[in-house]
């Protein structure tokens, strides 16, 4: 069924591959020495978006970044220059700034001896000099680590030697100049901690598989998927539309026998009091309405936005553990990070980023709500309709996380659907194999 107005290019591509079929080990989820591998091996080496370029507009603006036991201060050095460095003292490596997210300094000063750096990292002060001739600035500088922008997002990469983030990106370079994210801002952003590894927890936004019963919903089966590169997958799941055909062998006659008419599928998407004409589809009438309502809302420009970026969920994955949606009523950013050294729970960043109208300037990014792990998205007042859909998303995690421990098989994965979970665990396994570093034992040997 064709939309009234046709999607760009971009979600035109296609690129699918089959990837194995053999059962994911529980152990990857599971084992304290998995995790361990993980924080030496991939944490420290993975490009990371750390906070948006609106968190630090202002010269000794910075955002401290906390992932797993690591922690990166970025810092605004000036109007044009960005940088990030390592959250310790080189002197005896008390952490300089305490807790994640904004802050602001001239500078930075160890709160344990007084030891001082200038915002560039250099050297500003070493209290009792004389007793340091063996310190100078190059040598006790703070540790710079890799930091590049892109979308409007700061990026980090622990290793000072990383390979450039657009080896990273890949297609989503080229494919996000239709979507600029640097021309969205922060509407809301919740912190929710999450009872699963962080594997688990990502996994359960990487398929629309789970619709059909996770969510009651008939769309699961209308989704695309896609794999780009070793780093970069797509699903795009159809709002708005479904094939009855689709749900052959799932239990039931519901969505089938009868299907949802047209006006059924328009009032799902809670547009109301719009009676269809002959003719008319409820995705092309959905996607017309939010473009005159959005369009009035924000003042944005969406006479030629298509129907797909209007309505779909269009979810591109960045590994490790990025998702960034280009679309207009799902417009998110996420991130899921272990929680500290916990192999069993991790933090869910969840961004809804909102349009802005062209030369607008960003205002200043609310702070983050932060839920445990018992509270109910429906919490964060500001995720509005998004909330129960994501308390739908994440229900079943602390059961699955139960069963994981005492399975006696692996976990099986679908050839397609659930093709863009296996990519991530053949990368990681590769990423790893790559940045494992000798143990002091063969240093020794």
């Amino acid at each position: 069924m064709a939309d009234a107005i046709p999607p760009p290019p971009a979600l035109l591509a296609q690129s699918q591959q089959f990837l194995g079929d053999e059962d994911i080990p529980v152990s990857r989820y599971t084992s304290r020495a998995f995790f361990q591998r993980e924080v030496d091996s991939l944490w420290r080496y993975s490009w990371q978006w750390a906070c948006r370029e609106e968190h630090i507009p202002d010269e000794g603006d910075n955002y401290v970044y906390n992932i797993g036991p690591y922690s990166v201060i970025i810092v605004r050095v000036d109007d044009d220059t960005i940088k990030a460095f390592v959250n310790s003292c080189t002197h005896r490596g008390t952490r300089l700034l305490a807790s994640e997210g904004c802050g602001y300094s001239q500078g930075f000063t160890c709160p344990f001896h007084g030891w001082s750096w200038q915002l560039d990292g250099s050297i500003k002060n070493i209290p009792g000099r004389w007793d340091f001739p063996h310190v100078n600035g190059d040598s006790h500088g703070l540790a710079e680590v890799s930091c590049e922008r892109w979308g409007g997002f700061v990026f980090i990469n622990i290793d000072p030697k990383a390979k450039p983030l657009a080896d990273y990106l890949g297609p989503m370079d080229e494919h996000f100049k239709q979507f600029p994210l640097q021309q969205r801002r922060i509407k809301t952003h919740v912190k929710k901690l999450l009872p699963a590894n962080w594997k688990v927890a990502q996994e359960a936004f990487m398929e629309a598989y789970h619709n059909f019963e996770t969510h009651d919903s008939p769309h699961g089966a209308n989704a695309q998927y896609d794999i780009f590169s070793d780093y970069v997958s797509r699903f795009i799941h159809n709002i708005g539309h479904y094939s009855p055909e689709a749900l052959a062998d799932y239990p039931g006659e519901k969505w089938r026998a009868p299907p949802l008419t047209e006006q059924q599928q328009l009032e799902a998407l809670a547009i109301e009091g719009r009676v269809l004409k002959d003719g008319e589809t409820a995705r092309q009438i959905a996607a017309q309405t939010l473009r005159e309502t959005i369009s009035a809302e924000l003042g944005v420009d969406l006479e030629h936005c298509s129907d797909s970026v209007m309505l779909d969920s269009i979810e591109y994955h960045l590994f490790p553990n990025m998702f960034f949606f280009p679309g207009v009523m799902i417009p998110m950013v996420y991130r899921f990070r272990p929680n500290g050294d916990d192999v069993d729970s991790c933090i869910f960043d969840i961004m809804v980023m909102e349009l802005m109208p062209e030369n607008a300037e960003h205002p200043e990014p609310p702070e983050p709500i932060e839920l445990g792990i018992d509270q109910s998205y429906t919490d964060a007042k500001e995720l509005g309709w998004l909330a129960p859909v994501y308390d739908e998303d994440t229900s079943n995690l602390q059961m699955q996380t139960l069963g994981l421990k005492g399975a006696s098989k692996g976990v099986s994965l679908g050839n397609y659907q659930e093709s863009r979970i296996r990519r991530v665990h053949k990368t990681l396994d590769n990423f790893m194999k790559e940045h494992e570093q000798p143990s002091q034992e063969d240093n020794n040997g």
